[in-house]
């Protein structure tokens, strides 16, 4: 066999499909690299939706965090139950609205139901809403990035 051959060969001996598509020995879900995951029209409409849940994934970390430092402390220590209402109470209906803006954004860049659930429950627990969202953030602009590098920063 020649170098260039060998290069194509994999492990199981037969030759390399070309990367030019999906082809009938691909999965069905398969999405070629060079591929746009995100239409270019689509991309303002992403970024929006990523700025909406950044701003719901901020929030509702801020008032969970207070919450569980503050708020309970005071209701057990200080007996206080006027700052568990104050920051519990906007939190949840708060959370409704992370949980929509997680979807709607998991909807337009195509990630899993998996991802999505894992999203929504990050704001459930303290600080973890916070690494959710620098994850969430850091995929959205590289799928960005992938689907339009003319817009790269």
């Amino acid at each position: 066999m020649s170098e260039s051959t060998e290069e194509t060969v994999g492990k199981s001996g037969s030759a390399a499909q070309p990367s030019a598509g999906p082809s009938p020995t691909q999965p069905a879900g398969f999405v070629h690299p060079l591929t746009p995951v995100i239409p270019a029209d689509e991309i303002p409409k992403v970024r929006a939706a990523l700025i909406r849940y950044r701003v719901m994934a901020y929030t509702v970390g801020v008032l969970l965090v207070l919450l569980m430092l503050f708020a309970v402390p005071m209701k057990y220590i200080g007996h206080d139950d006027r700052w568990v209402t104050w920051f519990g109470v906007p939190h949840g209906w708060l959370y409704m609205l992370l949980i929509l803006t997680a979807i709607d954004l998991g909807r337009r860049v195509k990630w899993s139901i998996r991802n999505v659930i894992l999203i929504a429950l990050a704001g459930t627990i303290p600080f973890l809403s916070f690494v959710a969202e620098f994850i969430a953030r850091k995929d959205v602009n590289r799928r960005i990035a992938y689907s339009n590098p003319d817009i790269l920063r």
